[in-house]
Formats: C-alpha cells, structure tokens, sequence
C-alpha cells in the first residue's frame, strides 16, 4: 500500500513485498541507534504519501542483518531502489528531503 512506510518483518516478507512488486520500491536499511537514520524517517514518510507510484519500505538491519549482508549494505542509512526485483540504484546517507526526491526520480526515470 502507497502512501505509508512499511517495516519488512523477515526475508519471506522482503521477497513478497519488494521482489515481486510490480511497482517500484525504495527500501530503507537502517537501525534504532542510528541518529541520520531516524532524521530520514520523516522524508521518507512523507515522499512516500507524495509519490504514488512508489512503494517504501524500511528493514532494520539489526533484526534482519541477513538482507544488508545480502545487498552489500555497508553503512547506514541505505536506500535501494528496486524495479522488478532488480536492484535499479542505490542513495547512501542523510541528506535534505529535495535532493533525496531528485535523486531518487532519477533512479526511477532510468531504464
């Protein structure tokens, strides 16, 4: 569902929800402890309510380390852009909400 934030609950629920999305997803690897993480929750809360034609998902790396370990995730926050169950681009730290947005259209605009 667009328009919120989706926490991913385990490996099971990372392939059904992402994998498999016919839609692009933009997933947020991230942690509890980490301050810049947590400074871009509310970006993505709201892009995710701005932009319909996306879905947004976050996955705690502490809970489910075998995804960032999967993905290369070296340092935190990491988004990953998915198109068709491929990995389409990735975006590494905090930064303001526009540059993030611009950043990201561009990923999506890209084939």
């Amino acid at each position: 569902m667009s328009g919120k934030v989706e926490e991913i609950k385990s490996v099971e629920d990372f392939e059904n929800k992402v994998m498999k999305s016919s839609m692009p997803v933009v997933v947020d690897f991230w942690a509890e402890w980490c301050m810049p993480c947590r400074m871009m929750g509310p970006v993505l809360e709201e892009l995710a309510r701005e932009m319909e034609n996306v879905k947004f998902y976050k996955v705690n790396i502490d809970e489910i380390i075998e995804l960032a370990r999967r993905f290369g995730v070296m340092s935190i926050p990491t988004f990953i852009v998915f198109k068709d169950g491929r990995e389409a681009g990735r975006i590494v730290g905090a930064m303001p909400k526009q540059l993030f947005r611009q950043q990201l259209e561009k990923m999506l605009s890209e084939q």
